[in-house]
């Protein structure tokens, strides 16, 4: 495997890289991430104008881009710089259902996504659902002319400013099934939602959404009736790729804070750096994250293998590594610092908080180190993989 990046994803680095540190500093970032809306709408236009967003999607969708390495690439500096856009929900998630699964209309959403004019996001999980793909409590009743929806969905991201909003629901078969799951989209303008909103730990916005019989056209519906597993596991495993590089770009950050902190912080009247201890603590630190390192590009290389059992259980492997690597670089960075490492001026605390926070998306470390072993037995077919 050649591990080098192809010269147009080094530039895409380069750029994204360069302007995260000419626009964001901590004091803007937490204030656009705890704004109103938990992101800065003129960053985002400003990302669209990059090509940022597009690379993110191949060509057939309007991107050039849309590869696991691309995905990498990209997240691993928004994770650098602590980026509070809505790359994952928007692009990833729900920009990535409309390229796998969406009719013509509902695909010329990308371009408005790719453009930063339109926002998209994703209501899959459930507040009892736990991380499962299949455990869909939300029901769609077909009536003469479209469907009724009623159930609830958990910490839908960025719902608040969001143009269109893609939930799933079960059409037919018992709540943990795979089959009989089928996808909506949803434009917020036109559908009364009942949503109770709120800023999530590490920045950003998030709701609950209730829907109560919920009336919605025919055309909502995305791809097949009672079909849309196999869509949601491909789009939630790209967002594993992203969230791993992100969380890797995190650590890189927490490390290099670090490490300045140790060269110029003295104790004794030598820097805190040139003791043992804490020389083989920030050794230790490193060969973590160069695990991590490994497993994202592993994991970005399997999102696009045929084989299911190879690519599921390399994203699980990722993000197991991810969260239990994740906590101990926060502790540990922090720990480092001291009393001044909790502090709300110092970046390394955001950093840390979201290290902490990335293990529960899409999967904590327990989760998909269950999902890894029973990958690699025989399942049945009713199994939850």
């Amino acid at each position: 495997m050649d591990f080098n990046l192809t010269d147009d994803r080094r530039m895409l680095a380069d750029t994204l890289s360069r302007f995260i540190q000419d626009q964001y500093t901590i004091e803007s970032r937490n204030e656009a991430a705890n704004s109103a809306i938990g992101y800065s709408q003129d960053l985002w236009s400003q990302y669209a104008e990059l090509g940022v967003i597009g690379a993110l999607f191949d060509e057939e969708n309007g991107g050039f881009g849309g590869k696991g390495f691309d995905l990498a690439v990209v997240f691993e500096n928004l994770g650098r710089g602590l980026v509070c856009e809505p790359f994952l929900d928007n692009a990833i998630l729900a920009g990535g259902t409309l390229a796998a699964a969406g009719n013509d209309a509902q695909k010329a959403i990308i371009e408005d996504i790719i453009a930063g004019s339109k926002t998209a996001t994703f209501a899959h999980f459930e507040p009892r659902s736990r991380y499962s793909l299949q455990k869909v409590e939300t029901t769609a009743v077909a009536t003469d002319d479209g469907w009724t929806l009623n159930g609830a969905k958990a910490v839908v991201r960025f719902i608040d400013t969001a143009d269109y909003v893609i939930v799933s629901a079960r059409t037919s078969n018992g709540v943990n099934d795979k089959d009989g799951i089928s996808l909506f989209l949803l434009d917020t303008a036109s559908v009364n939602l009942n949503v109770n909103s709120y800023n999530t730990v590490a920045g950003g916005r998030a709701g609950e959404v209730t829907l109560n019989n919920l009336t919605v056209s025919k055309d909502a519906l995305i791809g097949e009736v009672g079909q849309a597993h196999d869509v949601l596991e491909k789009v939630v495993g790209a967002g594993i790729v992203a969230l791993c590089a992100e969380a890797l770009g995190v650590m890189e950050a927490a490390k290099e804070q670090t490490v300045d902190y140790i060269q110029t912080r003295k104790q004794f009247g030598v820097p805190i750096g040139k003791f043992q201890a804490l020389q083989h603590r920030m050794a230790d630190i490193l060969i973590e994250i160069e695990q991590v390192r490994s497993a994202v590009i592993n994991a970005a290389a399997a999102l696009e293998k045929e084989d299911r059992v190879e690519r599921e259980r390399a994203l699980s492997a990722a993000k197991y590594t991810v969260g239990h690597v994740g906590q101990k670089i926060a502790e540990e960075t922090i720990q480092i610092h001291g009393g001044i490492g909790m502090a709300w001026e110092l970046p390394l605390g955001h950093y840390a908080k979201r290290l902490v926070m990335i293990d529960h998306e899409l999967g904590d470390e327990d989760y998909h180190l269950g999902r890894y072993i029973s990958l690699g037995k025989t399942l049945s077919p009713t199994s939850d993989q």
